[in-house]
């Protein structure tokens, strides 16, 4: 079976890659482009581990061909912080010890820097649900949304 080039954008920066048609997004980022952030958990969509978001939506990419990230921006754990800077939601994590083994983390923080920039002010309901998609088989979910909660604040008052 030929191989796909894929001509796209992850993190801000201009990328090419060749891929069977039948390889995962997921599959891409890691064995391609060396993204190992992204985790698979379940790929079947179930777990969240996977979450990047492409053109500014949340989407699972074990759910995604890399074929269809041509021409398209996505974005993963990996350019949530600025260089060594960690972005405010990281720090945050670490503060509330809201993370364990790693394997759900990358994915929580994307979809929890996606709610967040989708909306500034989440409730706590809110927080969980958009949150739902991700789960966690050690912390249980409480240091979660109060470290989510917590930077949603913090960058309320910082604008």
């Amino acid at each position: 079976m030929s191989k796909f080039h894929v001509s796209t954008q992850v993190n801000g920066d201009a990328v090419e890659f060749l891929c069977d048609p039948r390889e995962t997004l997921l599959d891409c980022l890691r064995d391609k482009l060396n993204l190992t952030g992204t985790k698979e958990g379940c790929g079947t969509g179930d777990c969240g581990a996977c979450s990047v978001t492409v053109e500014g939506r949340l989407v699972c990419s074990c759910l995604m061909l890399g074929v269809e990230a041509e021409g398209k921006q996505i974005e993963t754990v990996e350019g949530i912080a600025d260089g060594d800077m960690l972005h405010p939601l990281q720090k945050k994590f670490i503060e509330y010890a809201a993370l364990q083994c790693g394997v759900c983390t990358p994915g929580i923080l994307v979809a929890a820097k996606s709610l967040l920039e989708k909306n500034p002010n989440p409730t706590e309901e809110e927080t969980r649900y958009w949150l739902a998609g991700n789960l966690c088989r050690c912390t249980g979910y409480d240091k979660i949304i109060r470290a989510v909660m917590d930077t949603a604040a913090e960058l309320r008052e910082a604008s």
